[in-house]
């Protein structure tokens, strides 16, 4: 065997060992994640739209979100009313066509998706605090490679406007 399929043998191995990994993690935390799900006061739908909102930087507008979850613009517009009314989404006018409304994600909106869909129990301090110091500082050296490989790479992926570099 040659160096280069020795490497892309280990390399396999490694990834499906993380994907088991990865699948025992989510068995394990389930039981957390679903605490923190089943502790807030939002339907499944409304977290479905507070997530949408959360994610785009200038909102949206009804009719962009009726289409987006295929319900009619009255079931939106009730849907919306009931984030507004819990303090996480608010209308605003739109800056560009004064005609059109917005719906954003308020900080609370924002906080509250961030904890449902970031919660990641297996990192608790209190786990983290188990492990080797060793273990710990491989942990964040791999963490800190997986973060930089999922950002958008600017010669492939520019940001909305902006050419590639040449």
């Amino acid at each position: 065997m040659t160096d280069g399929s020795d490497t892309r043998q280990e390399r396999r191995r490694l990834v499906r060992s993380l994907e088991n990994l990865g699948s025992a993690f989510q068995a394990t935390t389930l039981p957390v994640l679903l605490d923190s799900l089943l502790s807030t006061e939002l339907t499944i739908q409304q977290l479905k739209v507070l997530a949408v909102l959360a994610t785009t930087e200038n909102g949206a507008t009804g009719r962009g979100l009726a289409d987006t979850f295929g319900v009619s613009l009255a079931s939106m517009s009730g849907l919306v009313d009931r984030l507004v009314a819990q303090g996480a989404a608010v209308r605003s006018q739109d800056e560009a066509d004064g005609r059109v409304r917005r719906v954003r994600a308020t900080p609370l909106g924002l906080a509250l998706v961030r904890r449902l869909m970031s919660a990641r129990p297996e990192l608790s301090a209190d786990i983290l605090d188990r492990l080797p110091l060793e273990d710990l500082r491989a942990l964040e050296q791999g963490m800190r490679a997986v973060h930089r490989c999922s950002m958008p790479d600017p010669a492939t992926d520019p940001a909305p406007g902006l050419e590639p570099p040449p």
